[in-house]
């Protein structure tokens, strides 16, 4: 069994991308061989990420973000729990 993070997650409680067990978990972004720490959205297969801009906000208080393209790499930072 291979331990993959999933093809497409958010940051966003509203999202239907949104995994909370996964982010617990914690997940790690390659960005075109640059490590993010500051990713709100990620898809592997369409190869893009949403990084925030700046420090705006939008009308909600969410940060404002724009869609990069190019190669996005996944990956946990802990391992995954042991299930007994």
């Amino acid at each position: 069994m291979t331990d993959t993070p999933p093809d497409r997650l958010s940051n966003d409680p509203r999202s239907p991308f949104y995994a909370p067990s996964v982010l617990e978990r914690g997940i790690g972004i390659r960005f075109n061989g640059v490590e993010r720490s500051n990713v709100e959205e990620y898809c592997i297969s369409e190869g893009w990420v949403r990084l925030p801009v700046g420090k705006s906000l939008d009308r909600r208080g969410n940060p404002m973000t724009m869609k990069h393209k190019g190669a996005v790499e996944a990956y946990y930072l802990t391992e995954a729990p042991d299930a007994e």
